[in-house]
């Protein structure tokens, strides 16, 4: 097979074997690019390409057509034609390893009228590290198969939360809101993804959230819950967005941290009197200073790219932009 020699911005290289995508090529020589959903849908591995051409392995339809003919593509999904440099840097961070285990379901909680809280318990000896902010696969019983964030910081419980939201027709939301019981086995895989807390000594954090996209964001503020005052973020605040009053089902008040929060809703609705809207326009309304700021933001892949989209162009550094769209699984979920 050729090999193709691949250049980062921050002049770190590695090679590419023809048929190979970037990414796995990257993984494969323990560099650590951004990703999450590996389908070319998220768009979290998101770059540029200064010079080199490359071909798309499959559809990139987590890309706008004016990304694309602006040289954007996805890492996850494209592998090189020749030697390529990118505008993109690696991660700092080498996640922890990804393994496999079985699991059982401590307890199933209804949160709202569609999203239920479920806890699971890995077996004693289970040697299981993530990252806060970092996802799971699932495997149930009957062989399906999702993707969900973890919601906790794992480290006091040892137990794994996760917010699971019902999604109408779903196989698996089929399994979690009308079939699951305590003690049912299940499988995890992981942890897996990019999204998890950069260095951010001095920095601003800001996290926006939409729907069930709290869940990794919630697990991430408990984390910085747990460090010293030298070691926290010079502020942090959380904005968090959902169609109904009833959906803001956990109340980031309750965490031992100093958190600006603004929960915005996006329906009209005569019994509510705070923010209104898009979660990154109320966010820009208060006028923050970009250039400090650490933005992380989870939720609908409509959020990630209008967030993306409007923050960027607002004075947002790329690299301090950190994303996991929830995209729909390839089947009906």
């Amino acid at each position: 097979k050729k090999m193709f020699e691949i250049k980062l911005k921050n002049t770190k290289c590695f090679t590419a074997p023809s048929g190979v995508s970037i990414l796995d090529a990257a993984l494969q020589a323990d560099i650590f690019l951004p990703h999450s959903c590996k389908t070319g849908r998220c768009s979290t591995c998101k770059g540029k390409v200064i010079s080199g051409e490359t071909f798309a392995l499959h559809d990139e339809s987590g890309l706008t057509q004016q990304e694309k003919d602006d040289g954007w593509v996805l890492t996850c999904i494209r592998a090189p034609l020749e030697a390529i440099e990118l505008d993109i840097e690696d991660i700092h961070v080498k996640p922890p390893e990804k393994k496999t285990f079985p699991s059982r379901i401590q307890a199933i909680k209804k949160l709202t009228d569609d999203i239920v809280q479920v806890t699971l318990r890995l077996p004693p000896t289970a040697d299981f590290e993530y990252l806060p902010g970092q996802y799971i696969d699932i495997t149930s019983g009957q062989g399906i198969k999702r993707s969900y964030s973890i919601a906790n910081t794992f480290k006091i419980s040892k137990l794994i939360e996760l917010h699971i939201k019902n999604v109408p027709n779903g196989e698996m939301s089929q399994y979690w809101f009308n079939l699951a019981s305590e003690n049912d086995l299940v499988r995890i895989n992981g942890p897996l993804g990019t999204f998890f807390l950069r260095e951010y000594i001095d920095m601003d954090l800001v996290f926006l959230a939409t729907g069930t996209g709290i869940a990794p964001i919630k697990s991430m503020l408990e984390e910085i819950a747990t460090r010293t005052e030298l070691e926290k973020p010079r502020s942090v605040s959380l904005y968090w967005g959902n169609r109904d009053i009833s959906d803001f089902y956990w109340d980031p008040k309750e965490l031992p941290l100093n958190i600006n929060y603004t929960p915005v809703l996006s329906k009209n609705d005569l019994n509510w009197d705070g923010a209104k809207g898009y979660v990154q326009d109320v966010y820009l309304l208060s006028s923050p200073n970009l250039k400090t700021t650490q933005l992380y933001a989870c939720g609908s892949e409509a959020m990630i790219h209008a967030a993306g989209k409007l923050l960027l162009s607002s004075g947002l550094e790329k690299r301090n932009f950190m994303a996991d769209a929830f995209v729909c699984s390839a089947t009906i979920e």
